[in-house]
Order: structure tokens, then sequence, then C-alpha cells
């Protein structure tokens, strides 16, 4: 398993549309080989902005590259740049594999 997380703050008052973004977008993330699930998470927000993560499972960390290389993943994020007004700085990517034995 591995579980790839993108980590956004956005600006008050921008999360409908952030939210609208990922309700509309096409990620075809199912006809992907190894992916399993995808949640959008909503975090604290204050004045200073809202925190999101994005949090995709997949069966295991060569799934996931193959993926970020792949022409899916080239048109899922060919419009990114229309939204840079809804984020507060840059995305912040975690990836994290189990731990065995736990």
């Amino acid at each position: 398993m591995f579980i790839a997380m993108n980590r956004f703050t956005i600006v008050p008052g921008k999360e409908e549309a952030f939210e609208d973004v990922w309700k509309t977008r096409k990620s075809r993330l199912d006809q992907v080989p190894g992916f399993v699930e995808f949640h959008l998470l909503k975090g604290p927000g204050n004045e200073e902005g809202t925190l999101y993560a994005s949090h995709t499972i997949w069966e295991n960390r060569d799934s996931f590259e193959a993926w970020t290389k792949s022409e899916h993943f080239r048109q899922a994020h060919a419009s990114a740049g229309d939204n840079r007004g809804l984020y507060i700085g840059h995305p912040v990517f975690e990836g994290f594999e189990p731990v065995k034995g736990t």
C-alpha cells in the first residue's frame, strides 16, 4: 500500500470554488492500474486559510509513480494553473508507506 497526499491551504471564502474544482474534475483514476481509492479531506480553517488534503491510496508506490508519468496524470492536471487564485502557497506532497509489523 502507498498513500499519496497533497495538502492545500485555500484562500478564505474560496472553499466552495476549490471543492467544485474537485467535484467536477475528470481524474480517470478508476482507469489507472494500482489505484484503490480517493478522498478530498477538509481540515480546520481560520482567517489565514482553510486546510485541505487529497488522499489517494494505491496498491504500491510503483503504481503511483507510473500514474505520475502517464497521460491520465497530464490530462488531470492540465488546467491546474487556472485555479491559482484559490491557493495560498503551493500544494505540499506527502507520500506514506505502512510500517511493517504494526
